[in-house]
């Protein structure tokens, strides 16, 4: 019997989209006015039914009731009916009336029978919270009646005191009371399991120390959280977990009046140094980047990123999935490999090394709609000047000319190519292309792709992104003290990133409602834990 493609698979898939459905239906159903924002009952309860072996586990600590508050209550009927349509179970009838405050579905094992003939077969369980364990017994015996009476399968067991139900169908399911929880899961093996873990603690994944801290990291109005096991889920995955620092990772969903905070806890193995200093709200160097700006990144010193945890982070991540960095960087980030290779940059040596103070980047729409141009504002320190001789190095290499101009009174130096051509032998011309400029505008150096966009920040053609409602709503939602976020304008982005990575347009049918209204995302990294990596991703809607 296949129970990889069993019943379970439905259910599976219905915790997913109930997660999508926190996110998207927020914004999708949204009332005139702002919503209530919905806060958790209690803190998570489930994990004591789940093997510290499990390798993922996802949470919601509400009723599915409380989010009818960000809708209509027929629209999110339709939602629950359709999530629940191929099991034969009414939502309305069959549980509304006894579920509580919490519901979890977590991977148990990657493989149940440890059979390799038949490949991996995952192990499933969900767990529902009954605030009335009559009515929800009821509806367990009434499920297994009905499957029964479909093909005549049914077998019922007790198993330390507590009854199973199972079936031998291809769409395979078992259930059971225990305690105040409702168990469903795609083999009767897996709630065996359960119940070793509940009388047996150290069994759960309650009892393990990550669990423990990372539950200690979760927001406490959290109303949805994951927990994953990295090795584990490498494995599931098919994939060697390479460059380990990195075990377990908590994710969780905040609501905000304007959008919603998905925070994310990374717990290392070993101690990691942090990214650096903590960024003020209001960077200085925000003041140079202008507001049609599509996507923006700021903080504070960058010497130390090839050592800090965040680089830990990328180093795991990337040598896992693609191999190596260079690789992962080379398919996500084509615009910076270009900028090495053209350049013969070593960002890490050439320009992150003597970035020791504030420093803003940003990405501006090209008038030929092809590409961004660019914006790098940096703070004056003491390394300032040895990093600019070093750039005007590197551009000589390169062929290119360092030249000093005067641009509307202000001196400006500037990397030209100079390329002459030849109509006849008494007509000669010279074209000259710009590649890079800078200035300095009070305390700071301000370079720019070209001579247009510095002579817009020079003539202030257009304001600051700092005095723009929509950035200053969007970075103040970020918790204090951070170091530093990456700002992203989605509807000026959009276009743009789907042509550089075609996966961005799956991702966005997917969570169609979610992407259609999106108006802005806010990364940050925050926290100085040496054992811990913390950031989070505000997402700022239209509709609010």
């Amino acid at each position: 019997m296949n129970r990889q493609n069993s019943l379970f698979g439905f259910i599976v898939a219905g915790a997913i989209a109930l997660l999508l459905i926190i996110s998207v239906a927020f914004y999708w159903f949204l009332p005139p006015k702002p919503a209530k924002i919905i806060t958790p009952a209690s803190r998570p309860h489930t994990a004591v039914l789940v093997s510290k072996l499990s390798p993922a586990m996802v949470t919601l600590l509400v009723n599915p009731e409380q989010l009818q508050a960000i809708g209509t209550k027929q629209q999110f009927t339709q939602i629950k009916n359709r999530l629940l349509a191929k099991s034969n179970i009414n939502y309305q009838t069959d549980i509304k009336s006894w579920l509580g405050q919490e519901v979890t579905l977590a991977v148990t094992s990657t493989d149940i029978d440890h059979d390799p003939e038949n490949g991996l077969q995952p192990g499933y369980l969900m767990v529902l919270a009954t605030e009335k364990p009559e009515k929800s017994r009821e509806f367990l015996e009434l499920l297994f009646s009905q499957r029964a009476l479909a093909d005549g399968n049914l077998v019922v067991e007790k198993y330390k005191g507590i009854k199973l139900f199972s079936d031998n169908q291809e769409t395979g399911l078992a259930g059971a009371i225990v305690a105040d929880f409702v168990l469903l899961a795609n083999h009767p093996q897996i709630l065996r399991e359960a119940i070793n873990n509940l009388q047996a603690p150290d069994l759960n994944l309650a009892s393990t120390k990550e669990y423990q801290k990372a539950i200690q990291e979760l927001p406490q109005n959290a109303i949805a959280f994951t927990f994953f096991n990295l090795p584990l889920v490498a494995k599931w995955q098919g994939l060697e977990l390479a460059a380990l620092t990195y075990n377990s990772q908590i994710s969780s969903l905040v609501f905000h009046p304007q959008g919603f905070l998905t925070e994310t806890t990374f717990l290392a193995n070993s101690e990691v140094t942090p990214l650096g200093i903590s960024t003020p709200q209001t960077v200085g160097a925000l003041q140079y980047i202008p507001e049609n700006a599509s996507l923006v990144i700021t903080g504070t010193d960058l010497s130390n990123l090839a050592n800090s945890n965040l680089a830990k982070l990328w180093e795991q991540g990337a040598a896992t999935i693609y191999g190596s960095s260079e690789e992962a960087i080379a398919r996500w980030a084509k615009p910076v490999v270009n900028l090495q290779t053209s350049w013969g940059l070593n960002l890490s040596q050439d320009v992150f090394s003597w970035l020791k103070g504030e420093y803003a980047i940003g990405l501006l729409p090209s008038e030929e709609k092809k590409n961004f141009d660019w914006v790098l504002v940096v703070e004056k320190t003491p390394e300032l000047n040895t990093g600019v001789n070093r750039l005007d190095e590197i551009a000589s290499a390169h062929n290119l000319n360092v030249s000093s101009l005067t641009l509307n009174e202000n001196k400006v130096s500037a990397w030209t190519e100079l390329t002459a051509t030849t109509q006849n032998q008494a007509d000669v011309s010279v074209k000259t292309k710009v590649q890079g400029v800078h200035t300095t505008l009070g305390n700071y150096e301000v370079f720019t792709s070209n001579l247009e966009t510095i002579d817009t920040i020079l003539t202030s053609k257009i304001r600051p992104l700092i005095e723009q409602a929509d950035f200053q709503a969007s970075i103040a939602a970020i918790p204090q003290p951070n170091q530093g976020y990456v700002y992203i304008d989605w509807q000026k982005s959009r276009n743009l990133l789907e042509k550089q990575q075609p996966i961005i347009r799956y991702v966005e049918l997917l969570a169609k409602p979610l992407f259609d209204n999106l108006r802005s995302l806010t990364i940050s990294s925050y926290g100085n834990e040496i054992e811990t990596l913390k950031g989070g991703a505000f997402w700022r809607f239209n509709k609010f």
